[in-house]
């Protein structure tokens, strides 16, 4: 998606928007947060990696056991291809998604740095905490061979906090307090690793708010949380006077 008036000579900031589930699937339709990022002046790159659907089952399921993995390949091809364009300056890059975008958010500034700047929306970023708290029981058995009390290392591994000590990317955590599905507690471990490294991160809280805040919660908080992130992006990729997240 392009920001009004676009001229293909000038080179943009780009934010790359990472849908959930791993199951959903963006398609073509008016998404009022790819606008308001666009309205600000950002290229918005929106993808269905692996995992995602309308693609058949196989193309669906390949990431079980892999999750995240090749999806997060998938995304990178996407943003190269993007830069093949000419039109987007590889300095002024974000990442943000929500839940499972989340969790692929917070997986790729651990293990890139090409993104300067991400916002994590209602994540998951510590398996073996989210087995403990989740309300969504089903997932773990059906994405991991084995429980973590049997096999932690499996999810050592794919947890995005396990590689806190490699992520340089200003980061803006978001999460509602009253959220089951991925507790407020996988949003605490990404802000509490990177805090201790004394690296530029702020955790944004709502209260009473679930999993649905961007979807469903009070009209008010939505209008709040699409402003934080904008305004994250303005800081860090528009160079804007910014000082709402400064200690």
């Amino acid at each position: 998606m392009k920001p009004p008036g676009f001229d293909p000579r000038k080179k943009y900031p780009l934010i790359l928007e990472i849908h959930g589930g791993p199951h959903t699937a963006y398609g073509v339709g008016f998404f009022h947060e790819f606008q308001e990022l666009a309205t600000g002046g950002y290229l918005v790159l929106y993808t269905n990696p692996r995992g995602s659907t309308t693609y058949g089952q196989e193309f669906g399921n390949v990431i079980q056991y892999h999750y995240p993995g090749d999806d997060y390949r998938d995304l990178m091809a996407g943003v190269d291809e993007a830069l093949k364009r000419g039109f987007v300056d590889p300095k002024r890059m974000g990442v943000t998604g929500g839940s499972g975008g989340g969790l692929l958010t917070n997986w790729i500034i651990g293990h890139t740095d090409r993104f300067a700047a991400a916002v994590t929306d209602r994540c998951v970023s510590d398996w073996i905490g989210f087995y403990e708290s989740t309300d969504f029981t089903l997932f773990t058995p059906s994405w991991f061979r084995k429980p973590p009390f049997e096999d932690p290392q499996e999810s050592i591994e794919r947890s995005p906090v396990t590689y806190a000590s490699r992520i340089t990317t200003p980061l803006m955590i978001i999460h509602g307090e009253e959220d089951w599905r991925t507790p407020i507690g996988q949003g605490e471990a990404m802000f509490r690793a990177l805090e201790q490294q004394k690296k530029p991160v702020v955790m944004v809280r709502f209260p009473g708010e679930s999993h649905e805040l961007s979807r469903s919660g009070a009209p008010s908080r939505r209008v709040q949380r699409l402003h934080h992130g904008r305004q994250w992006f303005d800081k860090w990729l528009l160079g804007k006077p910014i000082k709402d997240y400064d200690e």
